[in-house]
């Protein structure tokens, strides 16, 4: 029996990532930032920028200031606890500013431009390295 040739063809399947590929196990990425913004015996009313953006507009968010002021996300006043810190890449993080908490809670001296890191909501971190690029990651 004699065999009929056939072109050569070249078939060719592309590769279609899915949630069922894993990288080597990893399990996602952190960063590694300092609280590091203010000094270490001062106390700080700490705001998020709002949905804008921009510092001291209408839609920022007081995030830590004197009850009075801001009873809704009450957290008394932060002060830099310069801990290195690990949250995952995916966590929120926030750009806001800060300033010096006078007497009776009034804000004082100049703003501190800072990135903040809440924990969830649970506690507020605050850095003044605004370059998140030059942040420290690892592999958890």
């Amino acid at each position: 029996m004699k065999k009929r040739w056939e072109e050569p063809q070249i078939l060719v399947q592309q590769f279609m990532a899915n949630e069922y590929v894993a990288a080597c196990g990893d399990s996602g990425t952190v960063y590694k930032f300092v609280c590091n913004a203010g000094k270490r015996d001062n106390e700080y009313n700490v705001f998020l920028n709002g949905e804008d953006g921009l510092a001291e507009t209408d839609d920022d968010i007081p995030w830590t200031t004197s009850e009075r002021y801001n009873p809704i996300h009450y957290q008394g006043y932060y002060h830099p606890c310069q801990t290195t810190h690990e949250a995952s890449t995916n966590d929120e993080f926030i750009k806001g500013y800060m300033y010096q908490q006078g007497r009776k809670g009034v804000n004082t001296g100049s703003r501190i431009d800072v990135i903040v890191w809440t924990d969830n909501g649970t506690n507020t971190h605050c850095t003044k390295n605004l370059d998140m690029s030059s942040w420290e990651t690892e592999k958890s």
